[in-house]
């Protein structure tokens, strides 16, 4: 981890811009409940031009500038994985950022400004939450708190995976919905959930935290049980071994309703 302790501190200094009120308030809708702020592309701006320092030869990918050629060694970025909590002041926003080199994420960091906890792996040398070992807990379902990303630009369709979830629900012991893909994974890496599913993620929201978990001890894919892909958007779903094999197989019933 020792190689990337700058790349950490400069994540860690986007902190002020995160924090400047009158960025914050400057939001603007992409799309259906899907916001922008002036944060967004502050940090992205500001965390491309430290990255260029330090990693000169390396190509910069961000849900705020996305690459012209995506090539196998970029940075991954999501400068603010969570905008609508940040717009609503519900203080679950991280930045995400993950290393893709020759085709695998062999570094990530995922920061959350509000809690000051920082996730972070190298890949074959673990993971780690403010500097100390972190592994998943593989519980019992029924112990086991599912964590569901619904999605709130694909309202249409819905129904499927609403009851997907209402099934999953009767089987673990709760479910939750914090709107943040990298910190939801990244729980599950720390022992704090047991699983997740979404329908529709780009890169930028699981790269970092793909990397966390695996290193973790957990397990994350397609919801084929494929490899993910840093390349295009798609269904992503993380969990620990338990949690993992049952979802993997409820997932699977949604095509088939």
């Amino acid at each position: 981890m020792e190689q990337y302790k700058k790349v950490i501190e400069l994540v860690h200094s986007s902190k002020d811009i995160i924090f400047d009120v009158s960025l914050r308030r400057d939001v603007r809708k992409k799309g259906n409940s899907d916001y922008v702020t002036a944060v967004d592309t502050a940090v992205s701006k500001y965390l491309k031009n430290g990255l260029k320092k330090l990693y000169p030869d390396i190509e910069f990918m961000s849900e705020e500038e996305e690459c012209e050629s995506l090539g196998k060694n970029r940075w991954i970025l999501d400068p603010i994985d969570g905008t609508t909590n940040l717009v609503f002041d519900f203080r679950l926003s991280s930045v995400s950022l993950g290393l893709l080199l020759n085709g695998e994420i062999v570094f990530g960091v995922v920061y959350n400004p509000f809690t000051e906890e920082t996730f972070s792996a190298e890949r074959g040398k673990g993971a780690f939450l403010n500097g100390k070992r972190i592994f998943v807990h593989n519980r019992v379902l029924s112990d086991s708190l599912i964590e569901f990303g619904f999605g709130a630009r694909l309202k249409s369709g819905m129904e499927k995976t609403f009851k997907t979830a209402q099934e999953i629900f009767t089987d673990c012991l709760d479910i939750r919905h914090i709107c943040s893909s990298a910190l939801s994974v990244c729980y599950i890496a720390a022992g704090r959930s047991d699983g997740f599913l979404e329908k529709q993620l780009k890169p930028w929201d699981y790269a970092a935290a793909s990397l966390i978990l695996t290193e973790a001890g957990g397990i994350i894919s397609d919801w084929e049980g494929k490899a993910l892909q840093f390349d295009e958007s798609t269904a992503v779903l993380a969990g620990t071994r338990n949690s993992y094999d049952y979802l993997l197989k409820k997932v699977s019933s949604i095509g088939e309703r």
